[in-house]
C-alpha cells in the first residue's frame, strides 16, 4: 500500500505495491486513462492489422447524395484568406495554409502566392459549379496515387476555394459542407506525407504545422472526426521537438469521445462489443507519458527552485516520520536518557540570557534543543540547533582576526558537546532536505570522531537521498568494517539493497540485524516489508508477530498488519488494524491513507463505497503530513472521479499543485506530476470538446 518515505531510508518505496484502489469509485470517469483499457482485455479490433486509410486511399464523399450547396454559380470571394477559421489564421506558431503548395517557397511568400492563385481562378473561371469541385478533387487523387503530394494538395486547395465560393451568399453560407471536410482531411494528409518525405528539419516542421492547421480547422467543424484526431496525434508526435503534452490532450479527447459513445456499457460495467477497442493503445499512451513526464518534472523543479527564497530549506516532515528515523539509530536510547535527566525547557530558557557567553550559550541551546526533541516539539528543536550553529559560524568567522574568539573556537572544538551539536544539526538539515548542509555538519563530526559508525550511517543516508549510491555503499562498508555488529548500519544498508532491487541481500542484512538485537522492532517491520515485496505473506506475518510482541501498541505494527490483511483480501481485518493504528498514533499518516483505501474497496449498504469517508481520511493524512505525496495522488484520483463539472476537475489540478509544492525531490514529485498531467490533459480535452464534465454518470 502506501508508506511515507523516511530520510536515510532512501528515496523509493520498497514495500509491496498494491493495485490502485480507486477503481471502484472512478470506473465511470476517465480518472486514469487506463481504466477503459482494463474493460477491453481480450477484445480484438477489426482494423488492428489494417494500415491507416490514408496509406491506401484518400477519404471519399458520396457525390450521389448531392452537395450541400445550390447549383448556382456565385463568383469567388476576393479576400484571399484561404480555408481557415480566424483562430487558425491568427495563430503565430503555424504558417498560414497556402493555396499553392511549393516546397521551394518560403512561408513569407505563401500569402502572396495564394492571392495570385485566387485572382487567376477568378479571372479565368467567372462561373463555377459543383462539377468543378469534383473535377479538382478527382485530379488531386490522381496526383496522390502518383505520390505527387504537393500537386494533390494544390488541387484540394482549389477545390476548397470552389466549395467556399459556392456557399457564399446562401442561407447556410457559414456551414461547411461534408465535401469540404473531406477535402480538408485529404489536404492535411498530403501535408503530412510531404513532411514525412522531407524528413527532419524546418521544412518538415512547416508541413507538419500546415497539416495541423487543416486538422484543427476540420475538428472545429466536426470534433468527433476520427481520422482527423488520429492524424493530429501523429503530427504532434512528428513535430520537432515533439509536442507531447498536446499529444496527451489529444489522447484524452479521443478517449472522452470513445467513453461518451460507449457510456451505457461503461456505466453498467459491461464488456465492449467484439472488435471495439479504445482509440489509442495503452503502450502508446505509456510511451508518450514516458517522454513527457521527465520534461514536466524538469519544468516543475526549475520553477520550485526559482520560487524558493535564497537559503531556505524544506519544511520538516510529520513527527511520526521523524520518530521513525530517530529510532532507527543505536544512539536513540542514550540521548533520550540524557534529555530525560536534563532540566525542563522552561528551566533551560531562563538560563539563556544576554549575559551568557558564546560557548555556554551554544551548550544551553544544544541541551534545550535535545529536550525539545525528547518532547517531540521538533520545530522548536530545529530552531535551537540552528541558533547554536549560527553562533558557531560567527565565532569561526571572527576567530581569523580576533584572539578572544580564537580561544572560544578552540574550546568549542575540544568540547565533548560539539560533535553532538554537529550531529543534531546534520540530522535537522537532512530532515529538511538540505543535503549539502547535512553533509557539511556530518563531515565535520566525522573529522572529530572518525570511528563513530552512527555518523557514518547518517552520512550514507544523505548520500542515498542524493542518489549517490556508490558513496553510500562505501560508507556502509566502512561502518561495518569498524563495527560488524552495527545494527543501524545493517538496517539502513538493507534499504539501500531494496533501492537496488537486491531483495535477498536486504533480507540477509535484516535477519542478521534481528539476530544481533532481538528487541529491534523497526528491523522486524522492515523485514516484513521485504517479505511483502517478494509476496512471502507467511514470513511477513511472522515478522510482524515478532514486532507486535515487542510493541503491541505500535501504530506501525498495526498498519503493516493491516496491509497484509488487505493483500489477502481480508478487508474487515485490515480495517480493524488501520483503526487501531490511527488510535495508537493519530499522527501516523500511513494509517489514514491505508484506511482510506480499505474504505474505498468496501461496498456500503448501497453497494457503493463510502467515498466521503475516504476523502476525509485522505485529507487528514495531508493535514498530518503535508509532504505525504501518496495522499495527494489518491485524493486527486478520487476527487477527479467524483467531479461533476470542469471547475471541480480544475480543483484537482490545484490539489496536485499543492502537493508538488511540498515535494522535495523529483522522485517525490513524480507520481503527483503524472497525475497532474492526466488531469490537465483531460480538462483541456473536455473544454475543447465543449463537455461540461469528465464524469459519464453526470452526462
Amino acid at each position: 500500500m502506501n508508506r511515507r518515505n523516511v530520510p536515510n531510508f532512501g528515496g523509493k518505496k520498497n514495500d509491496i505495491q498494491f493495485l490502485l484502489m480507486i477503481a471502484a469509485a472512478s470506473a465511470l470517469s476517465l480518472g486514469l486513462l487506463f481504466y477503459t483499457y482494463r474493460l477491453t482485455q481480450g477484445t480484438v479490433s477489426a482494423s488492428r492489422d489494417k494500415k491507416d486509410d490514408d496509406d491506401e486511399e484518400l477519404e471519399e464523399y458520396d457525390s450521389s447524395k448531392g452537395s450541400n450547396v445550390s447549383a448556382a454559380r456565385p463568383r469567388m470571394r476576393e479576400s484571399g484568406t484561404g480555408f481557415l477559421p480566424q483562430f487558425v489564421e491568427a495563430e503565430q506558431s503555424r504558417p498560414e495554409t497556402p493555396v499553392m503548395s511549393n516546397v521551394k517557397q518560403s512561408i513569407a511568400n505563401i500569402e502572396e502566392a495564394e492571392i495570385e492563385e485566387e485572382n487567376e481562378i477568378n479571372d479565368s473561371n467567372p462561373a463555377l459549379s459543383f462539377a468543378d469541385l469534383e473535377e479538382l478533387d478527382k485530379q488531386g487523387k490522381i496526383f496522390f496515387k502518383a505520390q505527387k503530394y504537393m500537386e494533390a494538395a494544390d488541387c484540394f486547395t482549389k477545390a476548397l476555394e470552389v466549395g467556399e465560393a459556392l456557399r457564399k451568399g446562401k442561407p447556410n453560407a457559414n456551414v461547411v459542407t461534408k465535401q469540404e471536410k473531406t477535402l480538408l482531411n485529404n489536404r492535411s494528409a498530403m501535408y503530412e506525407k510531404q513532411a514525412i518525405a522531407v524528413g527532419e528539419g524546418p521544412d518538415a516542421n512547416m508541413w507538419v504545422d500546415l497539416a495541423l492547421a487543416d486538422v484543427d480547422t476540420l475538428l472545429s467543424h466536426e470534433a468527433s472526426h476520427a481520422k482527423a484526431r488520429q492524424r493530429k496525434l501523429r503530427l504532434l508526435e512528428m513535430s520537432q521537438p515533439p509536442r507531447y503534452f498536446d499529444a496527451m490532450i489529444e489522447i484524452c479527447a479521443m478517449q472522452l469521445l470513445f467513453m461518451q459513445e460507449n457510456r451505457d456499457r461503461l456505466r453498467m460495467g459491461l464488456p465492449l462489443p467484439a472488435g471495439v477497442k479504445p482509440p489509442v493503445e495503452q503502450d502508446r499512451i505509456e510511451k508518450i507519458m514516458h517522454e513527457l513526464l521527465p520534461l514536466e518534472l524538469d519544468k516543475i523543479m526549475a520553477s520550485k527552485e526559482k520560487e524558493k527564497p535564497n537559503g531556505s530549506a524544506s519544511k520538516l516532515p510529520a513527527s511520526h516520520t521523524i520518530m521513525q528515523l530517530l529510532k532507527s539509530f543505536r544512539g536513540y536510547n542514550a540521548w533520550m536518557a540524557v534529555a530525560a535527566r536534563d532540566e525542563s525547557v522552561e528551566s533551560l530558557t531562563t538560563q539563556l540570557n544576554d549575559e551568557v557567553q558564546s560557548l555556554e550559550k551554544i551548550k544551553l541551546l544544544l541541551r534545550r534543543g535535545r529536550r525539545h526533541a525528547f518532547d517531540k516539539t521538533f520545530s522548536n528543536a530545529v530552531d535551537d540547533f540552528d541558533a547554536a550553529m549560527d553562533i558557531v559560524n560567527e565565532v569561526t568567522a571572527a576567530a581569523a582576526s580576533d584572539e578572544s574568539h580564537k580561544s572560544v573556537l578552540l574550546a568549542l572544538e575540544t568540547d565533548e558537546d560539539y560533535p553532538r551539536l554537529l550531529e543534531w544539526a546534520g540530522l535537522c538539515r537532512h530532515l529538511r532536505y538540505d543535503l549539502d548542509g547535512a553533509v557539511e555538519c556530518y563531515d565535520k563530526c566525522s573529522d572529530l570522531e572518525p570511528t563513530n559508525t552512527e555518523i557514518l550511517v547518517k552520512r550514507a543516508g544523505v548520500k542515498m537521498d542524493a542518489g549517490k549510491v556508490d558513496a553510500a555503499v562505501e560508507l556502509f562498508q566502512t561502518a561495518l568494517a569498524l563495527e560488524p555488529d552495527a545494527t543501524d548500519a545493517l538496517l539502513h544498508r538493507s534499504n539501500l539493497h531494496m533501492m537496488q532491487g537486491k531483495t535477498e541481500e536486504s533480507k540477509s542484512d535484516l535477519e542478521r540485524c534481528v539476530a544481533l538485537k532481538p528487541d529491534f522492532t523497526l528491523a522486524y517491520l522492515r523485514l516484513a516489508t521485504v517479505h511483502m515485496a517478494t509476496n512471502d505473506i507467511d514470513n511477513a506475518m511472522n515478522a510482524l508477530e515478532s514486532a507486535g510482541k515487542l510493541d503491541p501498541n505500535s501504530s506501525d505494527v498495526h498498519s503493516y498488519r493491516g496491509e497484509l490483511y488487505f493483500a489477502k483480501g481480508q478487508l474487515e481485518d485490515a480495517k480493524e488494524e488501520f483503526e487501531k493504528a490511527m488510535e495508537n498514533d493519530p499522527n501516523n499518516p500511513n494509517a489514514f491513507v491505508n484506511a482510506a483505501l480499505v474504505v474505498l474497496n468496501t461496498p456500503s449498504s448501497s453497494g457503493m463505497p463510502d467515498v466521503q469517508e475516504g476523502i476525509r481520511l485522505l485529507n487528514q493524512a495531508i493535514k498530518i503530513d503535508p509532504q505525504f505525496h501518496a495522499a495527494y495522488v489518491h485524493l486527486g484520483q478520487l476527487k477527479l472521479s467524483m467531479a461533476t463539472n470542469l471547475s471541480d476537475a480544475r480543483d484537482v489540478v490545484a490539489l496536485y499543485d499543492k502537493g508538488i509544492k511540498e515535494c522535495r525531490t523529483k522522485e517525490e514529485a513524480k507520481d503527483i506530476c503524472s497525475m497532474r498531467i492526466l488531469a490537465v490533459a483531460q480538462v483541456e480535452a473536455a473544454s475543447a470538446l465543449n463537455m461540461e464534465t469528465l464524469n459519464m454518470q453526470a452526462q
